[in-house]
């Protein structure tokens, strides 16, 4: 990119200002907006010419053997514009390389290829250094899985929960649900009460009932008086 004298000195002027901040006059600003559009337009249309090129070099390595004379000259305008060549490129090098200019060329390549690939290595280095490595956690096995033994790992125990006295369920039972009924007293003083489930003893009145008298006849006299 070449610049004019006038562009050179709105230049040299945008550099002071930056250096010794100093108050601008409205022309000395819209020159510095003018050189920067400049500026951004050159750098897209470098951008553009160098898609073409690029789009040029594949067109024609394709077209090899029969196109070498303009593959290898727009080679070497890719690499003077900062072009990485790639595996095709150095793949059709190899099979030219019968030719003095194409030889030479794929030394310069080779050159290139093996600088471009040693900076994108650093590059991923740098990033996975800048990441910082999280350890990971640790994994607890289950119960099932931890061998029985005298070296078996001991495991943490988990905490029974214990019901404690009172709340809801304590003040939600009183008052409800029948009262166990109290024992019967026995009738005799050393009898013992009959335990739940079991029939009682019946007594020997209820057996055997006792029998009745028998009436006597009345005397002769009333019978004979009735």
């Amino acid at each position: 990119m070449a610049f004019s004298a006038d562009e050179l000195r709105v230049l040299r002027c945008a550099l002071a200002t930056a250096l010794n901040p100093a108050p601008l006059q409205d022309e000395d600003v819209q020159e510095c907006l003018r050189l920067a559009d400049s500026v951004d337009e050159a750098v897209r249309e470098a951008g553009r010419h160098r898609a073409f090129l690029l789009a040029d070099l594949i067109r024609y390595r394709r077209a090899l053997p029969g196109s070498l004379t303009g593959y290898l000259e727009l080679l070497q305008d890719a690499l003077a514009a900062g072009y990485d060549p790639h595996a095709d490129d150095l793949a059709a090098l190899r099979a030219l390389r019968g030719n003095a200019t194409a030889a030479a060329l794929l030394a310069r390549c080779q050159v290139l290829a093996e600088r471009s690939v040693r900076a994108r290595l650093a590059r991923v280095a740098q990033a996975q250094a800048r990441t910082p490595v999280r350890a990971p956690a640790p994994l607890v096995p289950p119960r099932s899985a931890v061998p029985a033994g005298p070296f078996a790992p001991v495991l943490p125990q988990r905490t029974r929960l214990l019901a404690l006295p009172g709340g809801r369920g304590a003040a939600g039972d009183q008052g409800k649900g029948p009262k166990p009924p109290s024992p019967a007293a026995p009738s005799q003083p050393g009898a013992k009460p009959p335990e739940p489930g079991e029939r009682p003893v019946p007594k020997p009145s209820e057996v055997f009932p006792p029998r009745r008298r028998p009436v006597p006849p009345p005397p002769a006299e009333e019978r004979v008086a009735g």
